[in-house]
């Protein structure tokens, strides 16, 4: 199986900062070219684009292209389960919204050492292991967003997972917080096959610094920063699956060229990609990837804060400098939304930040840039 899947989180959309108004004559256009050349993974959840990504995974290729087609993945919105009850009530809900029978690979979605005790109580391990016996689901796993100690404790009571879903791309790979290259050698170490997300950060890593540009551009002019990023992540040995969370149809053919025949990662390409990696830290001010956690996850902000969108506005200040059409894009923001200055530090954004980023700190910090 190729190793490309399309994350679909990250969809186009016809109006800005409207997650759920997705633009769907687009998806079904990048849906079409990514089946025609050979790809089949596609990667959905509950909450995705404010609830409404399955519905746009059942236009595009449920309502389009026979079932064989194409292998769908799903996940149990597990920060929303309060009894036992909710996860078949969950599941029903989503093979309605996308249209199908059954999912190929199903998930208990960002499990982390605050949400575990939760799962355990509820039955969430043995729900999704029921699924898998009563055919309605055919692998299942967890992705993750934690300590490597804590996922090798996981992985060691629940032997009965097939995979594991982890946040790997080269700035994480040796990151303190993230851990990917850790949580990676966890699942080596049980012998779980690995679906990448964030092997762009975000498209962080399709945006790089001048200077990191230079160098991937000097050895391989005709590469994009994404295909160095995509590379990385599907040249680790126990990688079954990158996602890719594409956003428009140019970035939909840029992908899939490059994972159409994978070329691993060598040794001198992996030498130019440490140096980037220092240069990109030395240039980002929040380490961000866009993935709305902090905004989607119930409860969410009290006051309506549009962190993800101001704190992209930082790391642009930080990169380039204030200037008229970042300060106008922080105006628009704040007509629509509540501006960082309201943040009332309740912690429901942090609570559920993959990154881990002291949120309320740095919106303080926007606070203070843009007064």
């Amino acid at each position: 199986m190729k190793k490309l899947g399309f994350g679909m989180m990250r969809l186009p959309l016809l109006r800005n900062n409207k997650q759920s108004a997705v633009h769907q004559d687009e998806v079904n256009k990048m849906a079409d070219y990514f089946l025609e050349n050979g790809f089949k993974y596609i990667d959905t959840a509950y909450m995705y684009h404010d609830f409404m990504s399955e519905n746009a995974v059942k236009r595009a290729f449920v309502e389009r292209h026979p079932r064989e087609d194409f292998l769908l993945a799903d996940k149990m919105p597990v920060a929303m389960v309060r009894t036992a009850a909710d996860y078949q009530r969950f599941f029903d809900e989503q093979l309605e919204k996308c249209g199908v029978d059954y999912f190929d690979y199903y998930l208990l979605h960002d499990i982390t050492r605050q949400c575990i005790d939760k799962v355990e109580t509820t039955g969430g391990f043995d729900f999704i292991q029921e699924l898998k016996t009563r055919g309605k689901v055919k692998q299942i796993g967890f992705s993750y967003h934690d300590t490597a100690d804590v996922l090798d404790e996981i992985l060691s009571n629940h032997p009965e997972v097939d995979f594991v879903q982890l946040q790997i791309n080269y700035v994480d790979w040796n990151c303190d917080i993230i851990q990917s290259r850790r949580n990676y050698e966890v699942c080596v170490k049980h012998g779980k096959p690995v679906v990448v997300m964030e092997p762009i950060k975000g498209g962080t890593l399709a945006n790089i610094p001048t200077e990191a540009e230079k160098l991937f551009k000097g050895f391989a002019p005709e590469k994009s920063a994404a295909s160095w990023a995509l590379r990385f992540a599907a040249s680790l040995e126990n990688v079954m699956m990158v996602l890719g969370g594409m956003s428009n149809f140019e970035q939909m053919l840029d992908n899939v060229a490059t994972m159409a025949e994978l070329k691993p990662i060598n040794s001198e390409e992996h030498n130019l990609i440490d140096q980037a990696v220092g240069i990109i830290n030395d240039a980002t001010a929040v380490a961000c990837t866009n993935c709305r956690y902090c905004v989607n996850h119930e409860p969410g902000c009290l006051v309506d804060i549009a962190i993800p969108e101001y704190l992209s506005l930082y790391n642009d200040v930080h990169r380039f400098g204030r200037s008229w059409p970042t300060t106008q894009a922080y105006r628009n923001l704040t007509k629509e939304h509540g501006s960082p200055a309201d943040c009332t530090a309740c912690g429901n954004c942090e609570s559920h930040c993959p990154q881990h980023i002291d949120i309320i700190e740095q919106l303080q910090r926007v606070a203070e840039i843009f007064g």
